[in-house]
């Protein structure tokens, strides 16, 4: 059995323990290729290559397994929520 959509996030939950995580797997269900979106406390401080290095070492075992895999964004909490305002503060925004 290949690489799946609830593997990766269970890998990214249990390493990263990300606020929000989306991910997205666009291999037609084969588990080849996946688009992710992550905000995480771990991200602090860090450049975003610096980010995205931490997603591939926590997805290191799945890696083998995968042909393509896209981070679509890698922030931090404050920024996500910059980004997400929730509902209530949109019309004050």
């Amino acid at each position: 059995m290949g690489v799946t959509k609830e593997g990766v996030e269970e890998t990214l939950k249990a390493k990263l323990t990300p606020t929000h995580l989306v991910v997205i797997d666009t291999s037609g269900g084969c588990g080849a290729s996946f688009d992710i979106e992550i905000a995480s406390s771990n991200f602090e401080g860090k450049r975003l290559l610096e980010r995205h290095r931490l997603v591939n070492a926590a997805l290191a075992e799945e890696l083998k397994d995968i042909h393509a895999l896209s981070i679509r964004k890698a922030l931090t909490p404050k920024q996500w929520e910059e980004q997400h305002p929730a509902p209530e503060n949109l019309a004050t925004a």
